[in-house]
């Protein structure tokens, strides 16, 4: 009896059992999903882990001269309820920057691990030249030469993670090297750095020659400020990436590393030449997708008391990995539904049209196939790379469906085509991961393609009919 019912289910019952299998199959594929994000996040904890002694993604700043003065300010408080204004003195910190800065920076990168996870690491050799003068207008900046008081001044130099700085810092003056003390950096830097008191009066061209090494992770971002900035950088690195407010004039990217030039104008910074407010960190992008920011509300004060104002400018050099394998994997998981469909349809189309029976269990077991594939491509990808385990993932797949699929539809030759239809959907899978921008024209064109074929293969069924044979009367 059950036999016999079998044979009598319609065309339609059948696409709509197929269908129905084909939505169940949709949660363990969203687990799959939530398993990549988990094992992302793993793995940026253990870079974390990795970077913890070495330094993260640095933000260099300055160099600039800070100066204190004092100025009159009034204050206004509120006694037994009136409110009454006084004039009182404060000292304010003015932030000369420099007219031109040139700055020229070597990254020498380096991979290091953690079990299965790794990160990039880097060691930087920076090396400049700022030059500062003051304006001749000083005064209509709210600020006069008489106010400032010089023998307070400082030259303050900057990275934001100060773990990095391991090689000590250099900071020439007109010629006269200076004694460097920790911390006190610019605002854009979290106050991170070095400085040094600085010998000059405000008159005349003060050059300011400097250099330091420093120790970073995944990428490395300037802070431009003032006249006009140069900044060359190198590394052997063949894979960057460039971000920020600006990109770079020139770049030149092979095998054997990339180099890069920037030019950044006053003009383009919108930037006043002197202020009684610092700039404060930039947002940064180092190319993994993930932005983050130390970006202080405008007008704020810092843990120093000085005035930290709204966010700076940055251009930012990542060194990325070539293949984010976790993305890619994601990518691919979202392709999932196409391969349990196209497989589906393929066992539906044996059924109604060939005359082979599947089950529902049949359909069940090669969805869970089609759905390991993803957690197999994950956990290869992870230990010998996203193409190797995209090989070995599909392989071992359309090996298993192809034998399983012969012995369902009682043919080899039809467990061949099921084959050689999942070697070209991995195939094209594969196209689709690598050529992101070409990814939908191409999914469009093999769905319209695949609509069409099943249109045509199945233009003489009678959905609404009930069994394959006809009992003669």
């Amino acid at each position: 009896m059950a036999d016999d019912l079998r044979k009598e289910r319609s065309p339609g019952i059948k696409l709509l059992l197929a269908s129905l299998i084909g939505f169940v199959l949709m949660i363990p594929l969203l687990m799959v999903y939530l398993l990549v994000s988990d094992r992302q996040s793993q793995s940026q904890t253990a870079q974390a882990a990795i970077n913890a002694g070495w330094g993260g993604p640095q933000v260099l700043a300055g160099p600039v001269v800070v100066v204190p003065y004092r100025t009159m300010q009034v204050q206004n408080e509120e006694v037994n309820g009136k409110t009454i204004s006084r004039t009182v003195e404060v000292e304010r910190m003015l932030y000369i920057s420099p007219v031109e800065n040139r700055v020229a920076t070597g990254m020498k990168p380096q991979e290091r691990r953690k079990s299965i996870y790794r990160s990039v690491l880097y060691e930087a050799d920076v090396k400049g030249s700022a030059t500062f003068e003051l304006p001749s207008d000083l005064d209509r900046f709210g600020v006069t030469r008489e106010e400032l008081l010089w023998d307070r001044a400082e030259l303050r130099m900057g990275a934001s993670d100060a773990r990095g700085l391991t090689k000590g810092g250099r900071l020439v003056a007109n010629g006269a090297a200076l004694p460097v003390q920790p911390g006190k950096g610019p605002g854009a830097t979290g106050g991170q750095g070095f400085f040094a008191f600085l010998p000059w009066s405000g008159e005349g061209r003060l050059v300011v020659d400097y250099g330091f090494g420093l120790r970073g992770s995944r990428s490395l971002s300037l802070v431009p400020r003032g006249g006009q900035t140069r900044w060359e950088v190198s590394s052997s690195w063949a894979n960057p990436s460039f971000g920020g407010s600006f990109l770079p004039e020139k770049r030149e990217i092979s095998d054997k590393g990339f180099t890069a030039a920037y030019t950044v104008d006053k003009l383009a910074l919108g930037q006043a030449p002197v202020a009684s407010e610092d700039l404060g960190a930039p947002m940064i992008d180092d190319g993994s997708g993930n932005g983050y920011s130390g970006a202080v509300v405008a007008s704020t004060t810092s843990g120093t008391g000085e005035l930290i104002s709204g966010q700076a400018p940055a251009v930012t050099v990542g060194l990325v990995e070539p293949v984010n394998l976790y993305s890619k994997v994601d990518r691919s998981v979202k392709y999932g539904f196409l391969f349990i469909g196209f497989t589906f349809l393929t066992f539906l189309l044996f059924d109604i049209v060939g005359g082979a029976r599947v089950a529902a269990a049949e359909y069940l077991l090669t969805g869970a196939g089609l759905v390991l594939f993803f957690v197999l491509l994950l956990a290869f990808a992870e230990v010998i790379g996203f193409t190797a385990a995209y090989i070995v993932a599909s392989a071992a797949i359309i090996g298993l469906l192809s034998a399983y699929s012969a012995a369902v539809l009682k043919s080899w030759r039809r467990g061949y085509f099921i084959g050689a239809m999942l070697t070209g959907l991995y195939a094209l899978l594969f196209v689709l991961l690598n050529l992101e921008a070409w990814s939908l024209l191409i999914g469009s064109v093999l769905l319209f393609a695949a609509l069409a074929g099943v249109m045509y293969a199945t233009r003489n069924v009678d959905w609404s009919s009930v069994g394959r044979r006809e009992v003669a009367g």
